[in-house]
């Protein structure tokens, strides 16, 4: 099941059977050459090859299901003449390394001024959103490697997404059923040395 991978057949690899069955989100914790990334990496061969999406929809949203404001106009207006696009599984897996210079902007999102000031909306318009990787991810898998490295305000932002599947931007509530499958990496070592993985998450 994980080309490249020696060993794990009777310990790791069965949990990770059992995440997925389960529809868990899940962390690997192993010393640096424990194929970590690799195992996360390999988990694009379980997606479907292919899904169709609404085209320019920045979170893949699905044609029976449009997320953003830009897919639900298209259904409305062209109805079953709606553009579509195929996504690769490929193009579906994400991945970003934990450094402490990482911001919810660049995870979650952040309003987008310029745009706001262009078409002359409040900044509680939806339009006004300039998603993040994880929106951005919807229908795929999301992968953060070394996980402490992350300071904790942003790793409870994650934690909201996990749990409640809705996030802020700005201090603006956005509740999205995003489909996102997160899985995470991380040093025991890193715990004592750089930075820790809240309690809660």
């Amino acid at each position: 099941m994980f080309p490249g991978v020696v060993g794990y057949e009777h310990t790791v690899g069965p949990q990770i059977v059992n995440a997925i069955l389960s529809r868990h989100d899940f962390i690997l914790l192993g010393l640096r050459g424990q194929a970590k990334t690799r195992l996360l990496r390999a988990l694009v061969g379980f997606l479907d090859e292919w899904i169709p999406a609404i085209e320019g929809c920045p979170l893949n949203s699905d044609p029976t299901l449009p997320l953003s404001h830009h897919a639900r106009i298209l259904i409305e207006t062209r109805g079953d003449d709606t553009p579509i696009v195929w996504i690769a599984r490929e193009q579906r897996y994400q991945e970003k390394l934990a450094t402490p210079d990482v911001t919810i902007a660049d995870l979650i999102g952040d309003i987008d001024p310029i745009k706001a000031a262009t078409l002359r909306l409040d900044y509680s318009d939806e339009r006004v959103i300039h998603y993040g990787i994880i929106p951005r991810t919807n229908r795929g898998i999301f992968a953060i490697n070394e996980l402490p490295d992350l300071q904790p305000r942003i790793q409870v932002g994650l934690l909201n997404i996990l749990e409640e599947k809705d996030f802020q931007i700005r201090g603006f509530p956005v509740r999205m059923p995003l489909d996102v499958a997160m899985v995470f990496s991380a040093n025991p070592e890193d715990y004592t040395n750089r930075g820790n993985i809240i309690t809660p998450l």
